[in-house]
């Protein structure tokens, strides 16, 4: 299967973010955001295991009781059930990969 970025539609998903789900199967799901500086993503749990890589910008992400800022080219992995969140302190692109998909986004 191929999945071409300009067809995929960016959705709001919260004050200064937006989503695009940009392919997934039965299995894996790949999403790209785009995040403004001073978004928020509160801490939230999903069964999901989800690794986010960095693209571009700074974030204070927190998983579980640890918290770090991460920038360009670095990645998080938040395990299933392990709260998260994020705290946006530059304009940032993102990429996060779910296991299993999450059927609530598409």
């Amino acid at each position: 299967m191929f999945f071409f970025n300009q067809d995929m539609i960016a959705k709001e998903a919260g004050e200064g973010i937006t989503r695009k789900v940009l392919a997934y199967g039965e299995k894996l799901m790949l999403c790209e955001l785009t995040l403004r500086k001073g978004a928020v993503i509160a801490e939230h749990t999903h069964p999901h295991e989800q690794c986010t890589y960095i693209i571009s910008g700074k974030l204070r992400f927190a998983v579980g009781d640890e918290a770090m800022e991460v920038g360009s080219g670095d990645m998080v992995l938040a395990p299933g059930n392990i709260s998260h969140g994020v705290i946006v302190l530059e304009d940032a692109v993102t990429v996060d990969i779910f296991s299993p998909i999450r059927e609530d986004f598409i």
